[in-house]
């Protein structure tokens, strides 16, 4: 700890860029398969991503009771956002006079590729060398470190966790709680290895290494960027919550700071903001309100001795003007709560490096496809039991499961999957249309799989074809001797 506090801030050497993939996710092209059956094997994190969730979910039902009328509040938050999708042109320009006549600079950045260009431009002519970051998924979603690192910046992330996924060049496998898939023991060494302190995995105490290491990084800093979770069309600002004072200290300390947000973040009014400032804690982490809620933006006024110089808005689209054009506009209501990753059985047992993308779970089967490409995300819409979790735990009333549902019928349509899997599924179908096929379909799947069961000891080991995905990582019972329906038909007798 000595060490630490007597070193000089300039001896610390940057870290390198963090963008190797994760153990989970390296691969050369995104396979979803196999990425989740090597995630289902791994025990310890089935086991911290599972707690972890299971204690945010169950924190989430007890918050809400403390609402009047939860369900009223969420469909109330659903209207609002659907309202500003439906009328966007209109409240993004009153966003953009408003944060002009703030002193502020407004971007527009149709793909990640000119957003990149944009910040980095900002960079460069303002000769920033030191940036520090708060939290922003869209920055993720983009990879902008290692852009800024390529002209010789520093880039620092600031949110305690995202520091620990930048020292251990991971990814983030959740929306809120980027390092939710590694335990305490794992992080310790990590921290303590980076810090050169003895050992401990005291919280508190590896917190205040970090704290420490990172106020000499704000005190240097000449850039700060943010994302944001809401953009306020009426006032000209933007909105961050956050459990951390870095959030304030990045938008108050550098002389020049950019906020990188989604275009779907605009909301109408600041009386809008504070209906769905009441769900978004709630829904995450089970808080009544995050800890620091800022709202900021446009430039340091005369006599103000804290704030920046130059503020810059860059809107980013990335694809979601195509989104909010098309059947899936519900989509972009989402406020990245992280409530339907939860929620999500698959999740739990899977985690979040295995869906390929930045943004995880339910809500990343379905928006990873509509922004990359459903040809090379097929997989992920399957990624789901559709048993409604995510739905019910949606403070905006997304439909998740039912968007899940049309991507699957979209992947039918334009035969991205395979000429056999149309065949099973029409064959399924027909089953499924006619009692007497499905009675004999039925009798024969039944006879067919005793019979595989019964040289394996009465337990299917590995199913056939497309059906092996059921006994990858479990083993499958044989069918009972008799169906229900038979059952049914000799007690009637």
């Amino acid at each position: 700890m000595a060490d630490l506090l007597a070193r000089n801030p300039g001896d610390h050497h940057p870290i390198p860029s963090r963008r190797a993939p994760a153990p989970h996710a390296q691969t050369s092209s995104f396979n979803f398969k196999v990425l989740s059956t090597q995630a289902a094997a791994d025990e310890n994190l089935k086991r911290t991503v599972g707690a972890a969730t299971v204690k945010q979910w169950t924190s989430r039902q007890v918050s809400l009771r403390q609402l009047p009328d939860a369900s009223a509040l969420r469909h109330l938050a659903g209207r609002i956002k659907q309202h500003t999708l439906d009328h966007l042109d209109y409240y993004l320009e009153q966003l953009i006079d408003n944060v002009e006549r703030r002193g502020g600079k407004v971007h527009f950045a149709r793909n990640g590729g000119e957003a990149l260009q944009i910040i980095a431009a900002i960079a460069r002519e303002n000769d920033c060398k030191i940036c520090v970051k708060s939290k922003s998924m869209v920055s993720e979603e983009i990879e902008l470190t290692p852009v800024l690192e390529q002209q010789g910046m520093q880039v620092w992330e600031t949110d305690l966790g995202e520091f620990i996924v930048q020292v251990n060049h991971d990814k983030p496998s959740h929306l809120v709680q980027p390092i939710i898939h590694m335990s305490r023991r794992q992080i310790a060494p990590l921290l303590c290895d980076y810090f050169k302190t003895d050992y401990t995995d005291d919280p508190q105490t590896l917190t205040r290494h970090a704290r420490q290491f990172l106020r000499d990084k704000f005190r240097q800093a000449d850039l700060g960027i943010t994302g944001g979770n809401f953009l306020v069309a009426q006032t000209g600002q933007v909105c961050i919550a956050t459990n951390e004072g870095n959030g304030r200290l990045t938008t108050s300390m550098p002389r020049v700071l950019v906020s990188l947000v989604g275009l779907e973040k605009v909301v109408p009014r600041l009386g809008d903001l504070s209906v769905l400032l009441k769900l978004l804690a709630r829904s995450s982490t089970g808080q009544a309100i995050t800890v620091y809620t800022s709202l900021f933006g446009g430039t340091r006024a005369a006599g103000e001795k804290d704030g920046p110089e130059q503020f810059h808005l860059v809107l980013l689209d990335n694809g979601r003007s195509e989104i909010l054009a098309g059947d899936y506009r519900q989509t972009l209501r989402c406020i990245r709560c992280a409530a339907c990753l939860n929620a999500c059985p698959v999740y739990r047992v899977i985690g979040g490096h295995s869906y390929g993308s930045v943004y995880p779970g339910p809500i990343g089967a379905l928006i990873t496809p509509l922004f990359r490409g459903l040809h090379e995300y097929n997989d992920l819409p399957q990624a789901s039991s559709l048993c409604g979790a995510c739905a019910e735990a949606c403070p905006v009333e997304i439909d998740i499961p039912q968007h899940l549902v049309n991507l699957r019928r979209d992947i039918h349509q334009k035969k991205i999957s395979s000429m056999g899997e149309r065949l099973i599924y029409r064959l399924w179908a027909a089953s499924l249309r006619s009692p007497l096929l499905y009675r004999w379909s039925g009798r024969a799947q039944k006879w067919a799989l005793r019979l595989r069961a019964r040289f394996s000891g009465g337990w299917l080991k590995k199913l056939p074809g497309p059906a092996g995905g059921w006994t990858q990582v479990r083993d499958m019972p044989q069918p009972a001797a008799h169906t229900f329906h038979e059952l049914w038909k000799k007690r009637k007798k």
